[in-house]
């Protein structure tokens, strides 16, 4: 099966380099485009004291006091504005009134039309990914039906940023096959964000979850931050798609939220990327970033690899995946020139014929970060079998171009057959893609 190319992929040939030549890098390349915008309310949360609070309480007085037909002239305005634009831009509208609503508690007597009037004044037009897309991680999708000859259809997160340097969640999907071919799913016209559920009570503070719309497919929506914690972004999700050693799996993906002064790693989990669960990960090793979980439990307790003290990768275990207090065991630590200055995982183990094999960043010279890759052993994970003496994907091998230049990153690869899918973060900027034979990868490691 072969999908033809969408028109915010843009096709470029990478630039020759003097790497590995240990991967192939593909053609096709993603590129941030402003073209991507969403309805996006404001949150209550970042509005709900001190002058924001009565600057929104002063506003809704001032629709309140518009007469029946200022009302209907101002609607229809905006109607003629952006409702070609959006899919189910009325229902935002409602969803949105509802919100401040609850908050400052409207008048029931509202006409429909003043009341969708009040959500249009609390949301506002965002390009989610104007600025910026990149650090993808791939996972297999949920539906894998009516595929031969050992095609995946996979799910691609992004890290999509957009005004202000927000980070959201974007989504992609796809086919990819044995021999590394791959093609994306074309994207809706339109993309919608999704939609908190208030119909579940919270475990702890900043558990909540939220819900794409039925008739949005995944490619098209997008996950905003929502609770205050979140504010300044959702940064660098690592999937895993998750065994639960009972018959059941699930999606689980780790991610760092951003408030603007501080971060904090979080989880995310879904069983069917409808539903999404998002909440803090609690314990010491909550504090930090670049968290990725092991796809199984091993010995009845829960793995990570982590980078605890900012340089150095370290083994962590929990019984609880949503509580790490484990300071964790020293795995590996800067050895060559390309990773001096820090090491990190790019993405969760992945199970081979020879034990866990895991994707590393190193930063070394002029802050260029590399990717390389590591074996552990299956059943002692914190043994540490092989690793790259050189990057297996530098920034020379792919473009160094770009809003961070000489990056090279990815969040997660996927095994398909005996093909590792790799795609990859390019200088924060735009997304590649690789594939390598995982026999010829682990036979490059020292």
């Amino acid at each position: 099966m072969r999908l033809r190319a969408i028109k915010d992929d843009a096709e470029a040939l990478p630039e020759p380099g003097s790497g590995s030549g240990l991967l192939n890098l593909h053609e096709r390349k993603l590129v941030a485009t402003p073209s991507r915008v969403v309805i996006r309310p404001f949150h209550l949360g970042w509005q709900a004291s001190g002058h924001s609070s009565s600057r929104a309480g002063r506003l809704v007085s001032d629709i309140l006091a518009l007469s029946d037909e200022e009302v209907h002239a101002e609607y229809r305005a905006i109607l003629s504005d952006f409702s070609e634009r959006h899919w189910q831009t009325e229902r935002v509208f409602d969803e949105r009134a509802a919100e401040v609503s609850a908050t400052l508690r409207l008048p029931k007597t509202l006409s429909l039309e003043r009341s969708r009037l009040i959500g249009a004044y609390f949301c506002h037009e965002y390009s989610y990914q104007a600025a910026a897309l990149m650090n993808p991680s791939v996972v297999v999708h949920p539906d894998q039906s009516g595929l031969t000859g050992g095609a995946v259809r996979f799910v691609m997160s992004m890290r999509a940023v957009g005004e202000g340097h927000i980070s959201s969640i974007a989504f992609r999907e796809g086919i990819v096959e044995p021999d590394g071919v791959f093609d994306l799913w074309p994207q809706p016209n339109v993309a919608t964000a999704v939609s908190m559920l208030h119909d579940h009570a919270p475990e702890v503070a900043d558990d909540v979850h939220v819900r794409r719309h039925p008739e949005s497919t995944l490619s098209g929506s997008v996950i905003f931050p929502i609770t205050e914690h979140q504010r300044g972004g959702l940064e660098d999700l690592r999937l895993v798609h998750f065994d639960n050693g009972d018959g059941t799996f699930e999606w689980v993906g780790t991610y760092t939220a951003y408030n603007g002064r501080e971060i904090r790693s979080e989880l995310m989990t879904t069983r069917d990327f409808r539903d999404f669960r998002l909440r803090p990960i609690e314990g010491r090793a909550g504090r930090n970033k670049g968290l990725a979980l092991f796809p199984e439990k091993l010995g009845g307790s829960y793995y990570m690899i982590g980078r605890q003290d900012g340089k150095n990768l370290y083994l962590l275990s929990s019984d609880r995946i949503d509580r790490w207090d484990d300071d964790g065991v020293l795995l590996l630590e800067p050895k060559f020139p390309w990773e001096f200055i820090q090491i990190g995982n790019c993405g969760s183990p992945i199970l081979t014929d020879h034990g866990w094999l895991v994707l590393t960043h190193g930063v070394g010279a002029m802050r260029k970060y590399s990717i390389g890759a590591i074996l552990l052993d299956r059943n002692i994970p914190s043994k540490v079998l092989a690793r790259s003496e050189k990057p297996i994907l530098s920034p020379k091998d792919s473009d160094r171009e770009g809003y961070v230049p000489n990056v090279v990153y990815t969040c997660g690869a996927m095994k398909v057959g005996e093909t590792l899918f790799m795609p990859y973060g390019i200088s924060d900027s735009a997304i590649g893609f690789a594939t390598v034979g995982i026999e010829d990868l682990i036979a490059s490691l020292g």
